[in-house]
């Protein structure tokens, strides 16, 4: 199953759901902390328990999209969870089909972004259309601040991967100078932008 095209349905809803249902098998969450003062408290009181966003992605082949965010973007793979088929069609999440979260974060700190793969190979879904960001509507794509783009590219380079179109791109004057903007697809073609500079 490909990631764009159920990004509107799985990350704005099912997500949030999910990142609930992370804390009934055992996977901890920014969530359990309360936040304090400043623009933490202010979020608390807008009913925000973080202001960490996960994002959710369905994929077709969970294995070689697990590879690509680890081994070309550099995400690090923590403890994932199950979600049986009667509780994901109670929530929402799924059509009555069980799944597994796998969980990547980037970096050690608390409010490291989680992005969280999923396949369901019984399912017959729709490839997106990500030839473009304007080509459906919905998310669109994975921005990630990088500290060198120069790394970034080997990196990529290492898991067989290549910037699209004639990235890396250094931004125009009216963006923050000296800094480059590539962008990669994972396995399922969607977009994923990396934005730093060259060390």
């Amino acid at each position: 199953m490909s990631g764009l095209t159920r990004w509107a349905y799985m990350t704005l809803g099912a997500v949030v759901a999910v990142g609930a249902l992370a804390a009934l098998y055992g996977c901890t969450t920014d969530a359990e902390e309360a936040p304090a003062g400043g623009e933490a408290a202010a979020s608390a009181g807008a009913g925000f328990a973080s202001e960490i966003v996960d994002i959710g992605i369905v994929v077709s082949d969970v294995e070689k999209a697990a590879q690509f965010y680890t081994e070309a973007l550099g995400f690090t793979e923590v403890k994932g969870f199950d979600v049986p088929a009667d509780m994901g069609k109670a929530a929402g999440l799924s059509d009555n089909l069980p799944f597994s979260v796998r969980v990547f974060v980037l970096g050690d700190a608390k409010t490291a972004t989680k992005v969280k793969l999923m396949e369901f190979p019984k399912a017959e879904s729709a490839k997106a259309a990500n030839a473009t960001i304007h080509s459906t509507l919905g998310l669109s794509y994975l921005t990630l601040h990088i500290t060198d783009t120069t790394a970034a590219l080997a990196r990529l380079e290492k898991a067989g991967v290549k910037p699209i179109a004639e990235g890396p791109y250094l931004l125009p004057e009216g963006f923050p100078k000296g800094v480059y903007l590539t962008i990669v697809r994972d396995p399922d073609g969607n977009l994923v932008e990396l934005v730093g500079p060259k060390q």
